[in-house]
Order: C-alpha cells, then sequence, then structure tokens
C-alpha cells in the first residue's frame, strides 16, 4: 500500500498508510491525545479528523488549548447544535446557513412564526441536551445528484439551492451530529460533548432576506455567542453591556451632535456641537499632514463616466456608486473615492523627478451605496468624508515613504489615546494585476518599513487589492474592541491606467509609484469611535463643549460674562448658564451632555474672583482664581500637536 510522510512541528517524520485520517495519527501517538484531539492542520489547512491525508504534508494536532483552531470549531458546531435544536423543538423550520462570524454564530431559518426571547431560552436548554448527549459527529462526501434528491425528500429547498450553486468541481460534504444532518464544509469536532455547555449564549433575533436578495423570502436569523471558557463569555458578555453604555447613537442624542433622517439614509446632519468637532478633526489632520509635506487640493463630487471607466470603477464598483444621467444623455457619478480626481491634479502638469514625492491631500466627501440593512449611525454611512491623500514617488522613494507614513500615523493615533494598534499586512491575492517584480518590490517595501519601524505585523496571504498590497492598522479601544482604520496601499496600477508619468533625472519618461493612505480613514466613522471609546467624555481640547460657566444666584450673572469672555479670548470653548435654576440641576443636565468643566460662580466667587471647579466623572470640586482658570484652561484647549510644538 501506499505511504505518505507527516512531518510534526516539532520536525520530526513519520511514514502512514496514504488515506491516513489525523484522528488515526492521535491515537498512535496517544489514547489521552486521541480523546482530546478537535482538528488538525495539514498543510496550512484546518482539517478534519475524519478527513483522510493522501500526500506527504506536514501536520500538526488541535486540541481545546489552541484558541484559534478551538474557538472557530466550537462556533461552527454551536451553529448546527442550534439548528438541530430548532428542529427537534419545531420540526416543520426548515434551515438555510449558519457561518461562524466574530464571536460566535448565526443561523437563519424559514420558520412560519416568529421567535420569541422566551424561544431562546427553549433553544439554549434543548442545545445543553444535546452537548449532553455527546453524539458522534461524522461526515462523508456524496454525489452531488444523491446529495440533491436528500433534500429534496426531506424538504430543504434552501439546502437543495445550495448544492446547486456550488461548483462542480467541490465535493458534496455531509456532515451528521447524532442523527441530525447538514450540508457543510467542515471541519467539526468529533463529538457534541466535546463542546463546552456554560459557555454560549443566544443574543437575538433578526430578519435577513435569502442570500441577501430582498426579492427572496425573508428569514429569521438568530444570533449566539461561544468561548472556550466560562470566563471568556463573562467577559465578552460584560463588554457588550459597556458597549450599549457607550453607543454614540445614544450619546449623540444626549451630547446634540447629529442625527439621521429617512430623506438622506446614511448621511450625517451635523448639529453645531457635532460640527465643532469634526472641524477640530480636520484641522488637526490639516496641521499634521501640512507639516508632513502634504499639499492639499479639493476634486468635483461628480464626474463623468469616462473617468470611472479608465480608474476601472464604471466595471468593477458599479454596484456601490451612485450615477446620474444627464439631460443630455451624458453619464455621471458621485465619486466613490478620490484617487482619479488626483490623478487629474497630478496629470495637469509635466512632472519631474525633483517634484517627488509629490504627496496630495483631501478631505473629500465620498459617496458609497451601502444596503439600507447595514447602516449604522456614523460606523457604516453612504455619504462620508475621508481624510485621503495619494504619494506619488520614485520606487528608489518608496520605503522611506511607506516608513513616513507609518510613523505619522502611529503618532497621530497616539495623540487620540490609541497605543494599542496592530498592522496587517495584505498580500498578493491570485487574481491580480502587474507583474511578480512589482509585487516583490510593493511588498518588500512595505514589510522593509515595518521592520525598520519596529513594528510586529500579522502577514493575511492573498489579502491584498487586485492592484497591489495594503497595510492595514487596528486600534483597539478602552473596552478592547478593534477597529480597522487607517490604510496604506501600494499601487504601480493606476498611474499606468491614466498615463501619469515624470521625467528621470537621465530625461526618460517613466510611471511614478502610487501609495494610497487614509489615516483617520472615515471622519465620520472615527467620530463615531472617539466617542464610544470615551464613553463621550471626549479630551478637553476635542470636546464640543468645553466649560459651562452656570450661575448660583442672579447677582453673579455680570461676573459669569467677565469669565465667559476671559475664556473665549484665551482659546476656550465657553458658555453661559445663568438661568433661574438651581445649580444643582444645571451640573446634572451638563453633565449629561458631557460637558468636561463646569464652572460655578456665587457671590463669594464674584468678591473673591475665583470660580468653583467640577470636572466632569469627579466628585470633589476645587476652588482657583479666574487667571489661574484661565491659564489651566487655555493649556487644556491646545491640540495635543500644538502643545507639543509650543513645548
Amino acid at each position: 500500500m501506499a505511504q505518505v510522510t507527516l512531518t510534526f512541528p516539532d520536525g520530526n517524520s513519520k511514514s502512514f498508510d496514504a488515506g491516513v485520517t489525523p484522528a488515526e495519527v492521535a491515537a498512535g501517538i496517544s489514547n489521552s491525545l486521541a480523546k482530546k484531539a478537535i482538528s488538525a492542520t495539514v498543510n496550512g489547512a484546518h482539517w478534519d479528523l475524519q478527513w483522510p491525508i493522501d500526500a506527504d504534508a506536514s501536520i500538526a494536532i488541535h486540541t481545546m488549548k489552541d484558541e484559534v483552531q478551538a474557538n472557530e470549531l466550537v462556533r461552527h458546531d454551536m451553529a448546527h447544535v442550534m439548528a438541530r435544536a430548532v428542529q427537534e423543538i419545531w420540526p416543520a423550520t426548515k434551515v438555510t446557513i449558519g457561518p461562524v462570524i466574530d464571536n460566535g454564530w448565526y443561523y437563519d431559518f424559514d420558520r412560519a412564526e416568529p421567535f420569541t426571547p422566551e424561544d431562546l431560552s427553549l433553544i439554549e436548554k434543548k442545545m445543553k441536551e444535546i452537548i449532553n448527549k455527546r453524539d458522534p459527529v461524522t461526515t462523508e462526501v456524496w454525489e452531488r445528484d444523491r446529495a440533491i434528491e436528500f433534500y429534496k425528500a426531506n424538504n430543504e429547498p434552501y439546502k437543495v439551492e445550495l448544492i446547486e450553486s456550488i461548483p462542480g468541481s467541490e465535493p458534496i460534504r455531509m456532515y451528521w451530529h447524532g442523527h441530525w444532518q447538514d450540508l457543510c464544509r467542515g471541519p467539526h469536532l468529533q463529538h457534541t460533548g466535546q463542546l463546552p455547555g456554560d459557555t454560549f449564549k443566544l443574543m437575538s433575533v433578526a430578519g435577513a432576506y435569502w442570500r441577501g436578495d430582498s426579492n427572496r423570502p425573508m428569514l429569521q436569523r438568530i444570533y449566539g455567542v461561544a468561548f472556550t471558557s466560562k470566563d471568556k463569555l463573562k467577559a465578552h458578555l460584560t463588554m457588550l453591556e459597556e458597549a450599549a453604555k457607550r453607543d454614540h447613537r445614544k450619546l449623540g442624542r444626549e451630547m446634540d451632535l447629529f442625527h439621521f433622517e429617512e430623506h438622506a439614509p446614511g448621511s450625517v446632519f451635523w448639529h453645531p456641537a457635532g460640527w465643532r468637532v469634526f472641524q477640530t478633526l480636520i484641522a488637526y489632520m490639516r496641521r499634521r499632514q501640512d507639516a508632513a509635506g502634504y499639499i492639499e487640493v479639493n476634486t468635483p463630487d461628480i464626474m463623468d463616466r469616462a473617468l470611472w471607466e479608465t480608474s476601472g470603477h464604471w466595471f468593477n464598483y458599479m454596484d456601490n456608486m451612485f450615477l446620474a444621467k444627464t439631460h443630455d444623455d451624458r453619464d455621471y457619478a458621485l465619486k466613490p473615492m478620490n484617487c482619479p480626481g488626483h490623478m487629474m491634479i497630478y496629470n495637469h502638469a509635466l512632472r519631474s523627478y525633483r517634484e517627488l514625492p509629490m504627496k496630495i491631500s483631501e478631505f473629500g466627501k465620498v459617496h458609497r451605496y451601502e444596503p439600507s440593512g447595514a447602516l449604522h449611525g456614523l460606523l457604516r454611512v453612504r455619504s462620508f468624508t475621508q481624510d485621503d491623500a495619494h504619494i506619488y514617488c520614485t520606487p528608489e522613494q518608496l520605503t522611506d515613504e511607506c516608513l513616513k507614513v507609518n510613523d505619522l500615523i502611529l503618532s497621530i493615533y497616539k495623540d487620540f489615546g490609541f497605543e494599542d494598534v496592530h498592522v496587517k499586512l495584505s498580500t498578493r491575492p491570485e487574481n491580480r494585476i502587474g507583474s511578480d517584480e512589482s509585487w516583490d518590490l510593493s511588498e518588500g517595501a512595505l514589510k522593509t518599513a515595518l521592520d525598520r519601524a519596529g513594528m510586529s505585523y500579522t502577514i493575511f496571504g492573498g489579502e491584498g487589492a487586485f492592484y497591489g498590497p495594503k497595510l492595514e492598522y487596528v486600534l483597539r479601544d478602552a473596552i478592547g474592541r478593534d477597529w480597522q482604520c487607517g490604510t496604506l496601499q501600494v499601487d504601480y496600477n493606476l498611474p499606468e491606467r491614466f498615463g501619469s508619468t515624470y521625467v528621470t533625472q537621465s530625461g526618460e519618461k517613466q510611471a511614478p509609484v502610487m501609495l494610497h493612505r487614509a489615516l483617520f480613514g472615515s471622519l465620520e466613522r472615527f467620530t463615531g469611535i472617539l466617542i464610544e471609546n470615551w464613553e463621550g467624555k471626549l479630551p478637553f481640547w476635542l470636546a464640543p463643549r468645553q466649560v459651562v460657566v452656570a450661575s448660583i444666584t442672579s447677582e453673579a450673572d455680570d461676573y459669569v460674562a467677565e469669565v465667559v469672555a476671559a475664556l473665549t479670548a484665551a482659546g476656550v470653548q465657553a458658555e453661559v448658564d445663568i438661568r433661574n435654576e438651581k445649580i444643582n440641576y444645571k451640573v446634572r443636565e451638563h453633565s449629561l451632555a458631557k460637558v468636561p468643566v463646569i464652572l460655578a460662580v456665587g457671590h463669594r466667587e464674584v468678591d473673591e474672583r475665583t470660580v468653583t471647579v467640577r470636572r466632569l466623572g469627579e466628585k470633589q470640586t476645587s476652588v482657583v482664581s479666574l487667571e489661574q482658570a484661565v491659564a489651566d484652561f487655555s493649556r487644556d484647549a491646545t491640540p495635543p500637536d500644538l502643545l507639543t510644538a509650543a513645548e
């Protein structure tokens, strides 16, 4: 019988009969490992313990101690166990799909009656019963026709449609969890008893169209979360409670920052306080970019179809674009990206190598169609402002420019309180354009820049854009959530498509390398992230309302106006509150609106020319002179980049 050689993580190798399964390999190592094993990695692919190995390969056996693989399997098996529980309780329910998502899974069901919160508790109870049965999980590969007939006989039309959409070269893999069966790529655990019974929770029910098509049936989607330990589940649920308190939509109402209307779905109506935050962000970024040698431009919001055909967006991105046709039958599009406009500015003149690197920036309003169900406050909109920039440079300058962007972005995030930043490097996909040489140069430049900066990073093989590799900067907020914000992409393609060139030192024309770069990303989204990270208690310099000066008695009204005037002259956003209300009422109201500082002024403060300072979140107050208050709050109101420059 043919043999295969399997190489283990420690470098040792061993021969087995071809067709050996990871379960058999684990059993050959020890009975203990055979019982604990949950899956394997074979030649880098996550492998079910029942799948045969027919060629030489590297292999690693996984147990519940391997967090990445364990989480994937626990969440995937929980989806199947939940679907089995639903069909055992309500046999007429039809099943569709149940993929793993961040921290858990969902499964879509076709059921006549809507699920209720009480139903979720009933399903959880049935799931625990199934887990305790320790039913074996088995798998087989079937012929396509046999699988279709099986699902037709069991009145599962969604599974039939799924099989019919699977490419003919892919196997039709069938899984059983005890008596219950599902169509699935796998892998899965060895038996239901390997699932921890107290580390999951069903969270909610939502509507979802079959295959995301509003013309197809509306299904019911049940969401669940699962972890490998009870403590991790508890920590996650605590984080969700904290996230609900920090929801930027709720805080936006309380702070009177913005709102949304059905008249313009996915577009923000900024109120004065919110617009002040937004403009403070732009002013900060403008200063940082000016200091880094960027030149700011502005390009049209709507441009002719021909431009988008040249860029490739018309054919590859049309579903996400807002299109318009004029009375003279010309086709236009609202810009979804700023890069084609920047190409027009670069191409407007003959460029020399002496002008490079040329850094073009824009706070450009872009418009992208998002399904209505995907919209989510400031975090997912249809119209947003990018702090977009494109750097045109020579191949020799590429690594240095990547390093400069990396240093700038980390410095900026630090100013906003984000020091836990992770970088993802996405490399060449299978479907790509450009030569291998240009991809080698692009990926090498990004890696070298990160290495020179001493940055750790994770490589995502094959996840780059079709035109070039990219870096993604992921911020971790105050409650441990990750947010992908900044990006840096290398592009040899777009300059060639637009015929962009520069004159080299030898007098020849050559296409520049182009870097696509965003630091905040979407300013709307970054604003939402900041609100949630700081729970609305934005840093003093960024707060839309910095100081309220409130009178304790009407005899202090004139002094209140004097204090506000002094603070305003020193660059502090200060407001008057001389309403005929008790001071405790005023304090509660302004605290709810997250005003960082409330200055109370009464008879004593007028006589002594002082103010009583109450900072948001602090119970203790302090009394300081007006002169000292103006100096302190003027310093607090200074943005960090200007404060650093002054020091």
